[in-house]
C-alpha cells in the first residue's frame, strides 16, 4: 500500500505526486523523490524496482523479508534493513521490518509487520530545509535515527522490570517458579533486542568510518551520532543482561538455602522423635530379665527421660537455628 509519494527540490517539498510521475522527477538532477510503502504486494515492489532501477538482489531481499539488519551498497545505491520492535496488548515484543533504498535522487522505504509509521520523520525532515538539501542521505539518517530512538523506551521498560524482579526475589509471596518464568521472559526479550541492535550497529559504524558511499556524503557526523546511541543501547542491554544473570543465580541460591532450611528442620524433628522411639523400643523388647523392668515408677521415669532428652535437643536445635 502506498503511504506517501512526494518530490523535493532544494530542501523543500514540491508536491505530492502520483506513481506514474516518479520517473519524471527522478530524471531531474536537482530533485529527489521520497516514497513510503506499507505491507506492499510483490507487484508494488516490482513496480518501484522498475521506477528506480533497483538492483535485483535488493528487490529479492525486500520481497521475501525476514532479513538480518544490514546496510549493503549496490552500484551507488544503499539498501538498508532495520527491525522495529513494538509491544502488543499482552506486553509481548512483536518484530517488524523496514527496508530503505537510498539512491542519488530517491528514497524508498518499505514497512512490513509494523504499525508505527514514519510520518513524524517526514514532518521533521520537511521542517528543516537546510538539512533536507542533503537529499537521500539525510532522509536515510532520519529513518535510521527514528528506528534507533524507538529502542530507548524498551531499555527503560527492561530496567523497571529488572528492578521489580530483584525486589520480588526476597519477598515471601513470590514463588520460585514464577520468579524463574519472569526472569526467563525478560531474558528472551533482551536477547531479541540484542539480535536486532548488534548487526545494525556494525552496519552504521561503517557509514561513519572509512566507508562513505556517495549517497551519505557530508553526513558522517550524523551517522556517528546514531552509532553513539546504538553503543549506549548495547551497553545498557549488556548491563541488564549481567544483572539478569546475577538475579538468576541469586534466585537459585535462595532456593538452595530454602531447601537447606527444610532439611535442617526435618532432621531436627526426626531427632526429637528418634530419642523416645529408641527408649520405647528398648523397653518394648520381650526379655524376661531387663534392668528396672519391675520398678514401681519405671513407666513415669521412662516418660520423664524421654521428655528431658527431647527438651535438651529442642533447646540445642533452637540455639543453632535449626528450629
Amino acid at each position: 500500500m502506498l503511504v506517501n509519494c512526494a518530490a523535493y527540490r532544494d530542501g523543500r517539498k514540491i508536491a505530492d505526486i502520483d506513481k506514474a510521475a516518479i520517473s519524471d522527477y527522478v530524471s531531474q538532477e536537482d530533485c529527489f523523490v521520497w516514497v513510503a510503502l506499507k505491507n506492499p504486494t510483490e507487484g508494488e515492489i516490482d513496480e518501484m524496482g522498475h521506477e528506480f532501477d533497483l538492483h535485483p538482489l535488493a528487490i529479492e531481499d525486500a520481497r521475501h523479508g525476514h532479513q538480518r539488519p544490514k546496510i549493503d551498497e549496490y552500484d551507488g545505491m544503499l539498501f538498508c534493513v532495520m527491525h522495529t520492535l513494538e509491544s502488543d496488548e499482552d506486553g509481548l515484543l512483536r518484530s517488524g521490518e523496514v527496508c530503505v533504498f537510498a539512491g542519488r535522487n530517491f528514497v524508498l522505504s518499505i514497512r512490513n509487520r509494523s504499525e508505527a509509521g514514519f510520518q513524524d520523520v517526514r514532518k521533521r525532515c520537511e521542517s528543516d530545509p537546510l538539512m533536507l538539501r542533503h537529499g537521500a542521505g539525510f532522509v536515510l539518517y532520519a529513518l535510521i535515527d527514528a528506528v534507533v530512538d524507538r529502542y530507548l523506551p524498551l531499555i527503560d521498560r527492561f530496567d523497571d522490570e529488572m528492578e521489580y524482579l530483584e525486589n520480588r526475589l526476597f519477598t515471601a509471596r513470590a514463588t520460585t517458579r514464577s520468579n524463574i518464568e519472569d526472569l526467563y521472559a525478560l531474558k528472551r526479550d533482551l536477547t531479541k533486542v540484542l539480535h536486532v541492535v548488534h548487526p545494525l550497529q556494525e552496519s552504521v559504524k561503517k557509514l561513519c568510518g572509512g566507508w562513505t558511499p556517495g549517497v551519505c556524503a557530508g553526513m558522517q557526523d550524523y551517522f556517528r551520532d546514531v552509532n553513539d546511541h546504538l553503543e549506549r543501547i548495547v551497553r545498557s542491554l549488556e548491563r541488564i543482561r549481567d544483572m539478569l544473570l546475577t538475579a538468576t543465580q541469586v534466585n537459585l541460591t535462595l532456593v538452595a538455602l530454602d531447601e537447606s532450611v527444610i532439611t535442617k528442620k526435618l532432621a531436627s524433628w526426626g531427632a526429637l522423635f528418634a530419642v523416645p522411639t529408641m527408649i520405647a523400643g528398648i523397653y518394648g523388647m520381650n526379655f524376661a530379665q531387663m534392668p528396672e523392668l519391675h520398678m514401681r515408677y519405671g513407666y513415669p521415669v521412662a516418660l520423664l527421660v524421654m521428655l528431658v532428652a527431647d527438651l535438651i535437643l529442642w533447646r540445642r536445635f533452637r540455639r543453632s537455628g535449626w528450629l
